[in-house]
């Protein structure tokens, strides 16, 4: 998220924290369950950064930021969800259910054995491969420096322990329908972006949700499920109109791509 901040510390005050289990410092061996990072984000927001003026969450983050919203009216602020997605990898993947891959987690907890599966998924070629893949637009984004940043969270001592529990989804236990009725009861504005080139089972959550009153969809030409690290730019650019507004447009918006045609005001609000 680190590029995202930078944009937008140009206009506001921003703090950016690690899901606990995952960032570069080194974590405990923990069974770590949805219920954990629910009480982490709630007192992130009660205690570290109460009420903060808006929130911006990526991915299966954007899920949880989501969740405390609906729950708690107006602790998160206004909501910016960037490509929001509770798709498990795994079970999506390969379409069988998620109970199916508990027995992974079992073995990579393991010390030695689970160590050893663990490295020899999470390294320099297969990140590079699952980047391409579904995360950045550009095939060759992740290289360099980004690659050898990247490595340096996946190689950090315990990562495994959070890791292989968000790929085989035990990390997120919704689905579209709780999604949707989370999203209808937040009061405030809610803000969608997601690129051009995500999934198409995970945009089809993220256009599911653009169909809400309070929705506001934006869609960049280019980008995946990290359009926001990928195209920091464009994605602060579109934050920061929304969150200036003066007013919203009622209705839904949607910029870029061939539905731009259909809603695309939201570059056009006030924002003086």
């Amino acid at each position: 998220m680190s590029p995202l901040q930078v944009q937008l510390a140009s206009s506001f005050e921003v703090i950016s924290v690690d899901w606990p289990g995952f960032g570069d410092n080194p974590k405990p061996e923990v069974d770590w369950r949805p219920e954990a990072y629910a009480a982490f984000l709630h007192h992130l927001v009660t205690t570290i950064i109460p009420k903060p003026f808006a929130t911006c969450a990526a991915g299966h983050g954007a899920i949880y930021a989501l969740a405390k919203a609906a729950a708690d009216p107006g602790s998160m602020g206004r909501l910016c969800l960037i490509a929001p997605t509770w798709r498990r990898p795994l079970p999506t993947m390969t379409g069988k259910p998620d109970a199916t891959f508990q027995w992974i987690v079992r073995i990579v907890d393991l010390p030695l054995l689970g160590s050893m599966l663990y490295k020899l998924n999470v390294n320099r070629f297969m990140l590079r491969m699952m980047g391409r893949g579904h995360v950045y637009a550009d095939p060759d984004w992740l290289a360099g420096a980004r690659l050898t940043e990247k490595l340096r969270v996946t190689n950090s001592k315990g990562a495994r322990y959070a890791s292989v529990r968000f790929v085989t989804g035990e990390l997120d236990n919704r689905n579209r329908a709780e999604l949707l009725s989370m999203a209808t009861r937040v009061p405030d504005p809610i803000l969608v972006l997601y690129g051009a080139g995500t999934p198409p089972k995970s945009k089809a959550e993220m256009e599911a949700l653009t169909e809400l009153k309070n929705v506001y969809a934006v869609e960049l030409p280019s980008g995946k499920l990290a359009v926001h690290e990928e195209f920091p730019s464009d994605t602060a650019s579109t934050i920061k109109v929304f969150l200036m507004a003066k007013e919203l447009p009622a209705g839904q918006v949607r910029s870029g791509g061939e539905k731009a045609s259909k809603h695309s005001n939201l570059g056009k609000v006030d924002s003086s």
